[in-house]
Order: structure tokens, then sequence, then C-alpha cells
């Protein structure tokens, strides 16, 4: 808490830290760098919206507290997967120290992140052809309201 990494991020960033650190399985179960926890379950935990839930983990990630091991994707069966995150603060399996890449953070220069909702580049749609309208040619169209013809 003492780093300017931490007093850079938001509040609402510094909210969620904990909550990802709810998901780590301690020292006995090291599960650092397969924590998962979506935005959607992140903005529960915090009763806010899913966009500032986003922000907050992009602010974690740009100051060094998190890292992506794996990104979002949309698995085979159509199930979505959460990203995978490395708590920085915290050794990996087999290592004996994390690599608190908030340390090494400074003031504009923050860190690559790997936005949670879109991980790839955006792919160009093919332009498809224009659809034809609709043609009314054979519906009958009934005058319901007939003139009247005035006879002087």
């Amino acid at each position: 808490m003492a780093t300017p990494a931490w007093r850079e991020l938001s509040p609402v960033a510094q909210s969620l830290y904990p909550w990802l650190k709810l998901e780590w399985g301690g020292p006995s179960a090291n599960n650092n760098g397969k924590i998962r926890l979506s935005v959607r379950q992140a903005a529960d935990c915090m009763g806010c919206s899913i966009n500032t839930a986003a922000k907050a983990f992009r602010d974690l990630q740009g100051k060094g507290f998190i890292h992506v091991q794996e990104p979002a994707r949309l698995g085979v069966g159509g199930e979505a997967k959460s990203p995978c995150y490395e708590i920085t603060e915290l050794a990996m399996p087999g290592q004996v120290s994390g690599r608190k890449q908030y340390l090494q953070w400074s003031s504009g220069n923050d860190f690559p992140v790997v936005k949670a909702n879109h991980p790839g580049p955006c792919r160009k749609r093919e332009k498809t052809e224009p659809r034809l309208k609709a043609d009314d040619s054979a519906v009958i169209h009934f005058d319901m309201h007939p003139r009247r013809t005035s006879q002087k």
C-alpha cells in the first residue's frame, strides 16, 4: 500500500484486489497464475457495474498488480472462460517469490493491458450484397374510401 502504484490505483481497483486474493488457494494449494474471477463476478462482489469492474481489472494490470496468464475465450462447447490471472505479489508454483511488477511501475508507464471482454484485434466484416427491397406487386390494394363523384 505504500507504493506509488497502489496510490495511483482507483478506489474500485483497490477494492477488487482483495477479492482476487480471496481466489488464491494459499501457499499449500498455490493456484497463482490460474486465478479466475470474471468481470461479472467481480461486479457482483463489489456491488458495481460491469464496466466499472472491467476498468478496475485494467487498472490493476496497468499498475503491475496482476498479469493475465491466459486470456478470456469461448470454449468449444460455447461456454465462456474468464482469464487466468497471476497476482504478481505472490509466488507462482515452484518459485520462491513473486515478480512484484508494481515496484517497477512509474507514472505514465503502465504495463500492457489485456482487455477481459475483447482479448484480440477486431476482425473487419466483409461487405455483403444489399438485400432486395420488398416487392408488393402481388398485393391487391382495395380502395376503402372511394371518391364520390358529384353529379351536376
